[in-house]
């Protein structure tokens, strides 16, 4: 927990200070990679965690590297076309990382405690709060420009509030492309032009130039990592699913889409998680240890602040595996990289309809229950989770829909209400239990 009066430090200190946490982030990270390196023998899973450690360590030292030697760099989301910044050559950041990569570090629960020292209320979501703490107390590195998101909630556009009155991101350039409502064709190509200005946006402010040839090889690269990963989950379709919460769903989304997208270290990653997930279906085996006796939908993210808590459990206890969630759900459409407008259309609307949450929470509330029907089919799920994460306030309204959806197709549905990231929001014990009556009641492992 560091709450330091910034104010009373110079410009030096203050960019210095910025980069401790990150620091120490990459640092934690090394610790596992090199750890891996020391064992006598890898297994297929150990060789898919060493190349994904390798993917996020090279992204996050550019960023370091950028920020110690004055280079240009930019924060934004995933959401926000990450191709586009691999085409123009420039490293950036996810202004909401720490949350999620932070899931086995020690600082975390720290971190939150700290949201409410300044003042944070607790009822604004975590993946929103802890970010603003780390801006205001100088823990996050400074970026040459920010991309900032106005969709799929209210409490996103915070963070550019923050960034507006703190004295060291006050002069920090900031775009947020304007998502429309409806997710027809004029809506695609009203994001389209969204994008080509978000572009323009980069070039005005890191003088890294946009050349269309490389980002049409840079889709084209990202078309193979894609097309693996459904591959990969036509596999997780597998009776028993050949990997639950550990492996595969958030990992995929994430190389594909957080650290350096649409290059060939993503699809030799995707390959390889192909080949450890082969290696068990052909063998007609699940989860090592583990009996699978139910097939959940986890409709949601993680719950990353507490996840070696109630994942593992479910799976030892229950028989419970996860076989697939929001964020490892595959509804993408490959790039047509035959003209300048198809690229822009095709990352219109990936980034638009297709990236998960602003796919759910973005427009009507239909994008909710067809992802439920068709997961439910496809992946013959036992029960669909719900969580309800404290700050997915959006979700929370269309609760009674998902829940007639799994009515109409005679599956179980549990809300539980909880934070993904705070255990003190609701207790992991009190999950548990919620589970086990749901389970039990339901006839269910």
């Amino acid at each position: 927990m560091d709450n330091t009066d910034l104010s009373t430090l110079g410009r030096k200190e203050v960019l210095e200070k910025s980069l401790t946490r990150y620091r120490k982030e990459r640092d934690w990270f090394q610790m596992f990679l090199d750890a891996l390196s020391m064992m006598p023998e890898l297994s297929e899973e150990d060789i898919l965690q060493q190349k994904m450690l390798t993917i996020l360590l090279e992204s996050k030292q550019t960023v370091l590297d950028c920020a110690e030697n004055n280079k240009p760099f930019i924060a934004g989301y995933f959401c926000n076309a990450p191709e586009v910044f691999h085409a123009m050559d420039l490293p950036w950041y996810m202004l909401m990382e720490t949350p999620f990569l932070a899931a086995s570090a020690p600082y975390l629960a720290d971190d939150i405690k700290g949201t409410e020292e300044i003042g944070l209320g607790s009822d604004l979501c975590t993946a929103i709060r802890l970010p603003i703490y780390y801006i205001e107390t100088g823990q996050m590195p400074i970026p040459s420009a920010v991309l900032g998101l106005i969709y799929p909630c209210d409490g996103a556009p915070m963070l550019h509030q923050v960034m507006m009155h703190n004295k060291a991101w006050k002069d920090v350039p900031v775009y947020a492309a304007d998502p429309p409502y409806t997710s027809d064709e004029r809506a695609i190509d009203y994001f389209a032009d969204e994008l080509k200005r978000m572009a323009e946006f980069l070039q005005k402010h890191t003088g890294h130039s946009l050349d269309m040839k490389r980002l049409a090889q840079v889709c084209e690269d990202g078309n193979k990592t894609y097309s693996k990963w459904q591959e990969y989950n036509e596999l997780r379709r597998a009776v028993p699913c050949p990997h639950g919460w550990s492996i595969g769903g958030p990992q995929a989304f994430a190389v594909s889409q957080c650290f350096v997208a649409g290059d060939p270290k993503c699809t030799d990653w995707f390959e390889q998680l192909v080949k450890c997930a082969e290696i068990r279906v052909n063998a007609g085996e699940g989860i090592p240890g583990v009996k699978e006796r139910i097939r959940y939908f986890w409709f949601d993210i993680m719950p990353y602040g507490w996840i070696f808590e109630l994942m593992p459990w479910l799976e030892e206890e229950w028989g419970a595996i996860l076989t697939m969630d929001m964020f490892g759900n595959y509804p993408y459409t490959l790039i047509d990289t035959s003209s300048e407008e198809k690229i822009w259309k095709g990352l219109a609307k990936r980034n638009l309809i297709d990236a998960p949450m602003i796919r759910q929470a973005r427009g009507t509330a239909e994008n909710f229950s067809n992802d439920i029907r068709r997961i439910v089919k496809d992946y013959k799920i036992d029960c669909v989770i719900w969580p309800g994460h404290m700050g997915h306030k959006d979700g929370s309204a269309a609760g009674g829909i998902m829940r007639q959806t799994c009515r109409e197709l005679d599956v179980p549905f549990l809300q539980i209400g909880l934070d993904l990231f705070d255990r003190a929001y609701t207790n992991p014990d009190e999950v548990k239990d919620k589970i086990s009556k749901f389970f039990t009641s339901m006839g269910l492992g």
